[in-house]
């Protein structure tokens, strides 16, 4: 009886000793945070979403606050991937597909500051990953003659938004699924970047 009691203590401490897995993060603004959800859900290596507001001047904003596009805050998510999977870059590059870079009024059918989109870099090394990728995609014959409206930040403060938006995609599916085809943001994506997000790749690495 004893042999089996030592294996499975030995377990319980391997078990125990085993180091999580390591995780990095990338804050995105990309117009409606539903939508942006929506779509990192679909991307390899990604983990774990938060929705919320990003920068703005008053702490713990809420929906409504935010909304009235006067406290400087924009809608945003909180990505957590694997870099076992994937890279920052990868995770950039799913990201542009998601946006038009050249609107600088919002994003597809949501207009105003809260919906403009931008880079939130958290390191040193994510802001020159963006600033490089941004370069990239400005230089798309795609673009030319157009500038690109999107920005990158440094970090700045991330506030999680109200339980009701995290998961909304899922949680009321109906719903979501009318304000998308309402909002033209497939057609406008398709239209912009080709029916497929390979059509148009950014960066690999």
């Amino acid at each position: 009886m004893r042999k089996p009691l030592f294996a499975a203590a030995l377990l319980g401490l391997m078990t125990a000793a085993a180091p999580a897995p390591r995780t990095e993060v990338a804050v995105f603004a990309g117009g409606c945070f539903w939508s942006s959800e929506s779509d990192f859900a679909r991307v390899p290596g990604v983990m774990a979403m938060q929705v919320g507001y990003v920068g703005g001047h008053v702490p713990h904003p809420t929906y409504e606050q935010v909304s009235t596009g006067d406290t400087g805050h924009r809608e945003a998510i909180r990505v957590v991937y694997d870099p076992a999977k994937t890279s920052y870059a990868r995770v950039l590059d799913a990201y542009w597909h998601m946006i038009d870079p050249t609107d600088a009024g919002g994003t597809f059918c949501d207009r105003g500051d809260e919906y403009r989109d931008a880079v939130f870099a958290l390191t040193s090394e994510q802001k020159r990953i963006a600033d490089a990728s941004k370069a990239v995609v400005a230089h798309m014959p795609r673009f030319a003659g157009k500038p690109i409206a999107t920005q990158v930040f440094g970090p700045a403060p991330f506030y999680a938004a109200e339980g009701y938006h995290q998961d909304y995609h899922d949680k009321n599916p109906l719903q979501y699924g009318a304000y998308r085809i309402s909002c033209g943001r497939d057609r406008a994506l398709r239209a912009i970047w080709g029916a497929s997000p390979a059509d148009a790749r950014v960066a690999r690495r």
